[in-house]
């Protein structure tokens, strides 16, 4: 019997807990509590590709650069994209391996560095959206936009911080690579952060841009691009509610793509949060008729079992 392919998104909180301070062993141990999770999965007979988000990793790298910007001078974030895929898809490969090595459950895992072609025409390009990187005073924020023709917002009372596009993924350039991978039974992890966005030039050849690809939209094409048979978005929450902290706070146990779209355009699911992960569930199910899963990682197994959870469907 055929192992069920699934494309299994990880939030931010299998990496580092809310308010946690940001140290590598913080991250190790997290991941390690994750690799669990995702070992249930291979003991019941999955097929896994992992992918993961990278925003707060992203940031912190942007403020060490920051702070080091008189000796080295800062990378562009395409180039940070890429050092969180490689940082994290280490640290996710090393502690599922150990995992699976306590488990004597023996497999092979592979962490792909992901590049994702965007369209430099998206409207994105035209209104940044994504805040990153460290907090700025206003008056220091408009300067460097004077200086270097960033983009700065005043962020909820917290400061002033530089915004950059989010465009649509559209392409994955290493996808026939990850299909071969997968064919050979060899746990995958890609799309780390959502990607590396590229743009494909006339003659073929590809350049890097300065944008933050959402890692729910990236993981939905992956998804998509390997047919999987399902599609898990793990986040911090055990259902998707509608009026989420409110006492009219409904959970749903499954959600239609029509259903899904009407809670969504009628201001539901905000988009810094809820947003881009049921605007990818709807992309994936609406194309393929499958499933997808939204839950939270502690509650997984039982998710599988229809004991809880979220589930897109046709």
């Amino acid at each position: 019997m055929p192992k069920t392919l699934a494309v299994v998104a990880i939030g931010g909180n299998a990496v580092n807990k809310p308010k946690e301070s940001a140290t590598a062993e913080n991250m190790f141990r997290n991941l390690s509590v994750t690799a669990e999770y995702l070992m249930q999965m291979l003991k019941d007979e999955y097929e896994l590709v992992i992918t993961h988000g990278n925003g707060p990793q992203v940031g912190n790298i942007l403020i060490q650069q920051e702070a080091g910007k008189e000796k080295i001078p800062p990378f562009t974030i395409d180039l940070n994209d890429a050092q969180t895929q490689g940082s994290l898809g280490y640290a996710i490969a090393l502690t599922l391996r150990n995992a699976l090595l306590q488990a004597n459950h023996p497999r092979e895992i592979c962490s792909v560095i992901t590049q994702i072609v965007v369209d430099p025409k998206d409207p994105a390009f035209q209104n940044p959206t994504k805040p990153i990187g460290p907090f700025y005073s206003e008056e220091e924020g408009k300067r460097i936009q004077e200086e270097k023709g960033w983009v700065f917002v005043e962020d909820t009372g917290r400061g002033w911080r530089r915004v950059v596009p989010s465009p649509i993924p559209l392409d994955i350039i290493e996808k026939k690579a990850i299909k071969q991978l997968v064919k050979a039974g060899i746990i995958t992890i890609a799309a780390g952060g959502g990607g590396i966005p590229v743009n494909r030039l006339p003659d073929g050849s590809l350049q890097g841009v300065e944008a933050v690809i959402d890692k729910d939209r990236a993981s939905a094409l992956l998804a998509l691009e390997l047919n999987a048979d399902m599609f898990i978005i793990l986040t911090g929450v055990e259902k998707v509610y509608s009026d989420y902290g409110k006492p009219t706070q409904k959970a749903f146990d499954t959600l239609t793509v029509e259903e899904a779209n009407r809670y969504l355009h009628g201001g539901q699911f905000p988009k810094g949060s809820m947003g881009p992960k049921i605007e990818a569930a709807i992309a994936y199910v609406s194309k393929t008729g499958k499933r997808c899963l939204i839950t939270a990682m502690e509650t997984l197994g039982d998710a599988l079992k229809g004991k809880t959870g979220t589930w897109i469907v046709n």
